[in-house]
């Protein structure tokens, strides 16, 4: 069975085409990406402005296509933080359905972290033991502790990469100052989200997830994506430490020469390194596994989980 997971982000739209079925290991066949930034195109009502609006439409009626072509008998659609926090998510949604004959769904952020949290648990199975797992987007971040595929802790917080650029790193490259500045609230906001996390039991493996931790991994000297999902990669709190004082001084136009730095991205991975950095920090972390599978495998496999491979019906 052949299906489409149309992932609607603050920063990029992402349909991800896999071949799954029912207890099977979902293969990736294609992968698709348009660059909105969505997150910045918020009015001071907090309203998704027109042109947002008709650029989020008009990708997602491309991207429709684009999985009919590719054979998928189903597309799961679903927006997370920039549309989830917007004032007028109805009507931008509304509009979206009308144009695609789509339906995406807004996915609470708790949802978000549940959803990662399966497919982390999924990847490195039962023996992992109690699993913590962080996952850093644009607009939040996930954390999770749990030894089943329901996680015991799921929380979701407004401390994404992109939203902490906004806010609080202005200029390019950020001052030392606003740095500092920054690392000093995360330490705080995250004082109470750790002793929740740290409740939940003794951790076994404690694991990063999203495009975020995959780049930092990488600049830290990972493999890269070409070695393959299953070569091992770690992050080290250590080597994010020295990570942050190399790129904090650099320009987001620099940062995109970096090898496994994304152009879309390389605005933002100050802040994203930052948030990974204080994360680690709260919870006591050293050493971070990095999983290949987040969110969009997530949703594929409660799918799969839910519903009989015989019974799925084609959306839209």
């Amino acid at each position: 069975m052949r299906l489409g997971v149309l992932d609607v982000g603050s920063n990029t739209v992402h349909l991800l085409v896999v071949d799954a079925h029912r207890g099977g290991h979902p293969s990736p066949m294609s992968s698709t990406k348009a660059v909105l930034r969505l997150a910045e195109e918020i009015d001071e009502e907090g309203r998704i402005t027109k042109s947002g609006a008709d650029a989020l439409t008009s990708t997602v009626e491309d991207f429709s296509r684009i999985a009919k072509a590719s054979g998928c008998e189903q597309v799961m659609a679903f927006a997370t933080s920039a549309v989830r926090d917007a004032t007028n998510t109805d009507e931008v949604l509304k509009q979206v359905k009308d144009a695609s004959g789509l339906t995406v769904d807004v996915l609470e952020g708790v949802d978000e972290a549940r959803l990662t949290s399966l497919a982390v648990r999924r990847w490195y199975g039962w023996s992992a033991g109690r699993i913590l797992t962080f996952d850093i987007g644009g607009g939040s971040l996930e954390m999770t502790s749990g030894v089943d595929e329901e996680p015991d802790v799921a929380l979701s917080l407004p401390l994404g990469a992109g939203r902490l650029t906004r806010d609080w790193l202005p200029g390019d490259p950020p001052s030392k100052r606003h740095v500092s500045v920054l690392r000093d609230w995360l330490d705080a906001e995250l004082r109470e989200p750790a002793k929740e996390l740290s409740a939940a039991g003794k951790v076994e493996l404690s694991v990063g997830s999203s495009k975020t931790f995959r780049s930092l991994a990488r600049l830290t000297g990972a493999a890269p994506s070409g070695a393959g999902p299953r070569v091992r990669r770690t992050l080290t709190v250590s080597g994010l430490r020295q990570l942050i004082a190399f790129i904090s001084r650099m320009t987001a136009a620099d940062r995109a020469g970096l090898e496994g730095v994304s152009a879309d991205r390389a605005a933002q991975i100050v802040g994203g390194a930052l948030v990974a950095e204080a994360a680690m920090r709260a919870t006591g972390v050293d050493t971070l596994e990095i999983c290949p599978w987040a969110l969009r495998e997530g949703v594929i496999l409660r799918r799969l989980d839910a519903e009989p491979a015989g019974a799925m019906v084609s959306a839209g």
